[in-house]
């Protein structure tokens, strides 16, 4: 609105519902002019490849990607066995150590409670009808999620590129994974 147009009358005047829209307008043009924009980014560690650690970072990272989050999922150390086709798909449950085993751990510590337990679990999630870890994968990789494979683990475990799912992002370094975490709105170790 011009202030040197003295004959200028209130009826004249943009109503707020204007002001609102070029406001609005000038606020998405400054948002692409300065590169910005309203995604909010995840940024997963995933350490441990065992059954019940399996799902943590899986279902945070389908859940985040469902509320429009973009989210890397960087798997280093066992947490690497969980992008591994074959290894995946023999996840097994650790009985020594577990607070929440329904078993103490004398008992836990005896040979084959682990592929017991394991079983147990693996009972639960089936009749709950709870998504699998392939199934989880599969769906969060259709929903945008990268999966990416540490590098030196890869070498250290003396893995083969070719072992990981369809859709994982190989050949990934600590650094990456870190400028990762620090471009991310939210990070989590798991």
């Amino acid at each position: 609105m011009s202030t040197d147009t003295p004959d200028a009358t209130a009826d004249d005047a943009p109503s707020r519902a204007e002001l609102g829209a070029r406001v609005e307008e000038l606020e998405e043009s400054l948002a692409a002019a300065t590169g910005e924009d309203d995604t909010k980014k995840m940024s997963i560690i995933a350490t441990k490849g065992t059954l019940d650690m399996a799902y943590p970072p899986l279902i945070l990272a389908s859940t985040a990607a469902a509320f429009d989050y973009d989210v890397t999922v960087f798997h280093t150390f066992w947490g690497l066995d969980i992008l591994h086709e074959e290894r995946s798909k023999d996840l097994k449950l650790s009985s020594v150590g577990n607070p929440n085993m329904p078993v103490p751990n004398a008992l836990a510590a005896l040979p084959g409670m682990d592929r017991v337990t394991t079983k147990i679990l693996e009972r639960k999630i089936a009749d709950n009808d709870t998504a699998t870890i392939e199934e989880l994968l599969e769906t969060s990789l259709e929903m945008g999620v990268e999966f990416q494979a540490c590098q030196m683990t890869i070498d250290l475990m003396g893995y083969d590129e070719d072992d990981f799912y369809d859709g994982v992002t190989t050949g990934v370094g600590a650094a990456t994974a870190l400028q990762d975490m620090a471009d991310a709105d939210i990070q989590l170790l798991v």
